[in-house]
């Protein structure tokens, strides 16, 4: 499945690849971002440590402890809750140049008849797209742009309050009530995450 993955500030990655998914569960049909439990990262870390050359020669401690922790990561990940952190980019030219314009400013335009107007359609127009490219409103796709440049903020290390202000909020609770709604945890907790 096509997809990208950006890093709001510098980081180590570490990808795990699975043969076959995890269980037969639907949900690994689609591309989803998992929260990574401390217990997960450790184990990736230390998978990456303990990793064996192809062909080398390995006793079977080596081996069987590979493949512990490898079961340890099937079962983290099975357990692991969805977090709905991705922004969904469409391929219509007109509402892509707007998405990316509010990506790169999110604050710059209040309403969606000034972002429309900026990009040469009508606001009906551009709602009209968000359902049919998107599967979306405006609003709930501009929320995790938000969210997106919230993580971007936290990554700076930010106060919510700042945050908060930045991207509009009238207040640091109205900011922790969106987060919390569309993450299913408080910022506090959400960005200690990342």
């Amino acid at each position: 499945m096509v997809h990208a993955v950006t890093a709001v500030e510098r980081c180590e990655l570490r990808t795990l690849y699975l043969l076959d998914p995890p269980d037969d569960g639907e949900v690994w049909a689609e591309n989803r971002v998992l929260e990574v439990s401390l217990l997960l990262r450790e184990l990736a870390v230390q998978l990456a440590r303990d990793e064996v050359e192809p062909g080398a020669s390995v006793d079977k401690a080596v081996a069987d402890r590979e493949g512990w922790i490898g079961q340890l990561i099937l079962d983290e990940i099975r357990r692991a809750p969805s977090l709905q952190l991705g922004v969904a980019l469409p391929t219509d030219k007109r509402l892509r140049r707007l998405c990316e314009a509010v990506l790169a400013e999110p604050m710059r335009h209040a309403s969606l008849d000034d972002w429309a107007a900026e990009v040469g359609a009508s606001a009906r127009t551009v709602s009209r797209l968000f359902r049919q490219e998107l599967g979306s409103s405006y609003a709930q796709w501009r929320q995790q742009a938000l969210l997106a440049e919230a993580l971007r903020l936290a990554a700076h290390r930010k106060p919510m309050q700042v945050i908060a202000a930045e991207l509009g909020y009238a207040s640091a609770s109205a900011f922790t009530a969106m987060v919390t709604r569309t993450v299913g945890m408080p910022p506090s907790r959400f960005f200690g995450h990342t």
